[in-house]
């Protein structure tokens, strides 16, 4: 599986349509989705899943109204359940057989974060349904597994979570290595990272995406939080313990940079799942939740260091992270082979 920074070919995402998704305050969500399609257009495609024409129509008024270019944004009729593209989503990886490099997608079980939101038999079938149309081989590893959950170095390093991958509503039948020889056998690693616990508020149990990422082969950017009295600063705390005593696939202690945590968010007297480790890198920007003027410029800072060759671009989050997901969790890109 490529690093999240190696050239895309494109995006993929899934329309927002699922108001329970966001009670009570939809309605911002599809102006916010394109406000990040037309960053992400600038330098890529973008293939967006729709139920059907309608949704299609729908869609294509927002992205006008958002003054969004159509020449880069591609529609295909594939119904979901709802829009969180990274974990039910095509994972794309590259396979060599007998000196031929060829692109699978790998479809692995989805169920809703531990059958937390039925139904998710849509959902399920996406990554299938995009092989099958684009005529791209598809590998079933036989295993509930959301993309959020993991991420990559394109190295042979990947980092998870205990909290979601060894949770039991999703693969009770699997011991910890055999999760892990599933892991490096479709997705190609040989290093395995786990941290502990994911933060307030997040309904994946603990998804990597919302706590560290990796932003080159040897570096790593992980979210404290600076406040003793936050219920995320001793978790927090931990994984940072975990991540300054890890290698990397040859050895070599991580490098390790702190992304702050934004003041705690609520909605309805929800803790929601803020974090800056939600970003996404595309080709030529890193989309980057904004959720607090002080932070959001700290993060921002950081992460400019980091990708001096693309644009950092803060897009308020604060209604889209009521259901519970930002940028990262919406995306899911294709690698350019």
């Amino acid at each position: 599986m490529p690093a999240e920074w190696a050239r895309h070919r494109g995006t993929w995402l899934s329309w927002p349509h699922k108001e329970a998704s966001w009670p009570g305050n939809f309605a911002p969500v599809p102006g916010i989705v394109a406000e990040m399609i037309r960053e992400l257009a600038l330098g890529e495609e973008v293939h967006i899943n729709v139920a059907g024409d309608a949704m299609e129509q729908h869609a294509r008024f927002v992205l006008t109204d958002a003054h969004v270019p159509d020449h880069n944004v591609f529609f295909h009729h594939h119904p979901t359940d709802d829009a969180w593209c990274r974990d039910h989503g095509p994972v794309f990886v590259q396979h060599v057989a007998s000196g031929v490099r060829e692109q699978l997608i790998l479809d692995w079980g989805f169920n809703a974060w531990g059958g937390k939101y039925p139904p998710f038999d849509h959902d399920d079938v996406v990554p299938s349904r995009i092989g099958a149309e684009l005529g791209i081989p598809v590998e079933h590893p036989g295993m509930i597994l959301e993309g959020g959950s993991i991420d990559v170095n394109g190295q042979g390093t990947l980092l998870t979570t205990e909290a979601c991958l060894l949770n039991r509503n999703r693969n009770p039948q699997l011991s910890r290595q055999q999760i892990e020889a599933r892991l490096r056998n479709y997705l190609g690693v040989t290093k395995i990272l786990w941290l502990g616990d994911g933060i307030a508020g997040d309904d994946t149990d603990g998804h990597i995406d919302d706590l560290a990422r990796f932003v080159d082969e040897h570096t790593v950017v992980t979210v404290v939080e600076g406040d003793p009295g936050d219920e995320n600063y001793q978790p927090l705390r931990e994984n940072l313990r975990r991540l300054a005593e890890m290698t990397d696939q040859d050895g070599q202690l991580l490098r390790i940079i702190e992304l702050p945590m934004p003041p705690a968010l609520w909605y309805q007297d929800q803790r929601l799942p803020a974090s800056y480790a939600n970003f996404y890198i595309a080709n030529e920007v890193v989309l980057l939740p904004g959720y607090d003027a002080a932070t959001d410029t700290l993060a921002g800072s950081i992460l400019q260091t980091l990708f001096p060759t693309r644009r950092v671009v803060t897009i308020d989050c604060r209604a889209l992270v009521w259901g519970l997901g930002a940028f990262h969790c919406l995306t899911q890109q294709w690698p350019a082979m």
